[in-house]
């Protein structure tokens, strides 16, 4: 009887990301065999429910694929990382991810579970960086209470970040050191500073984010 044969229960089809083909092979191992995952060819990795990208660290490239990623509407992006640093929480929460994970604790049962969380759209962070970020939103709303003023949401941490090295009289290469990021970063985040709020240039940016009380 059609009835009584039981359902098989739904895979979650996932696509496995990262530049380095030993960090690819060790979390597909890891979930190959796991009844719950159907990992996809690459050709078909545009398709999968959850791409999980797997990486050292965040910096433009994987900025750029998790950006990929977030306009495909396939798919949901989760990541496992091995450092991420200052400003990083944000950087990744603005490239779409919700759902991330260290290396160091990435054992089966913990990359099960962000693949299914991922899946499922919701949030997984570790402690700490759960903690970071409620301190941010909190932040952000304390300073949307007060109408009469500009509030931190005006500028991004990383915006501010790079504002506050350019007032310490760092030049471009400096802060990409500093930070972490490309010298090519640094210019357009600077420039977007200067074209969004309508300023003339760099000292013209930092005094008015001084004025103002954004670093």
């Amino acid at each position: 009887m059609r009835g009584s044969r039981s359902e098989r229960p739904t895979r979650m089809t996932l696509a496995v990301y990262a530049a380095d083909p030993v960090l690819r092979t060790g979390v597909v191992q890891q979930l190959r065999h796991r009844p719950e995952i159907d990992l996809v060819d690459v050709d078909d990795a545009d398709s999968a429910q959850v791409s999980l990208v797997v990486v050292d660290t965040v910096d433009d490239d994987v900025a750029a694929l998790l950006n990929r990623l977030r306009h495909n509407s396939a798919t949901r992006t989760g990541l496992v990382i091995g450092t991420l640093g200052a400003g990083g929480l944000q950087r990744v929460i603005e490239c779409g991810v919700a759902a991330v994970l260290r290396r160091a604790e990435a054992d089966q049962d913990q990359l099960l579970r962000l693949v299914l969380a991922t899946g499922n759209g919701e949030g997984m962070l570790p402690g700490d960086l759960l903690g970071e970020l409620l301190n941010h939103v909190g932040s952000l709303q304390r300073s949307a209470l007060d109408p009469g003023a500009l509030s931190l949401s005006t500028l991004t941490t990383r915006e501010a970040d790079m504002l506050r090295l350019v007032s310490e009289g760092l030049d471009t290469a400096e802060i990409a050191r500093k930070t972490s990021y490309s010298e090519r970063t640094v210019k357009n985040v600077l420039h977007e500073v200067i074209t969004r709020l309508q300023l003339r240039n760099r000292a013209h940016a930092v005094g008015y984010a001084l004025r103002n009380g954004l670093i």
